[in-house]
C-alpha cells in the first residue's frame, strides 16, 4: 500500500469503525430473530441467514423489512 492510500485509510477510520460495528451489529440481531423464530413472510430460515451473512448491511435491513413474520 502506498504512502497515500496508508493516509487516506487513517482519515477513514473515524467514519468507518462506527459504520463496522452497525454492520456487525445489525446482523448479529437479524441472525438471532431469524434463529429463535419459526414463520417469516417470505422465504425460509437458511435463505434469511444467507441473505444477513452474505450481502453486507442491506441483508439484515432486507430481513427487517421484508422478512419478519408476526410474532
Amino acid at each position: 500500500m502506498s504512502m497515500q492510500g496508508t493516509d487516506l485509510l487513517v482519515k477513514l477510520l473515524p467514519f468507518l469503525i462506527p459504520v463496522a460495528i452497525i454492520q456487525l451489529g445489525l446482523m448479529i440481531a437479524a441472525l438471532i430473530h431469524i434463529l429463535t423464530h419459526d414463520k417469516y413472510k417470505m422465504g425460509n430460515r437458511v435463505i434469511w441467514v444467507i441473505v444477513a451473512v452474505c450481502i453486507n448491511t442491506v441483508g439484515p435491513i432486507l430481513y427487517f423489512i421484508l422478512g419478519r413474520g408476526d410474532e
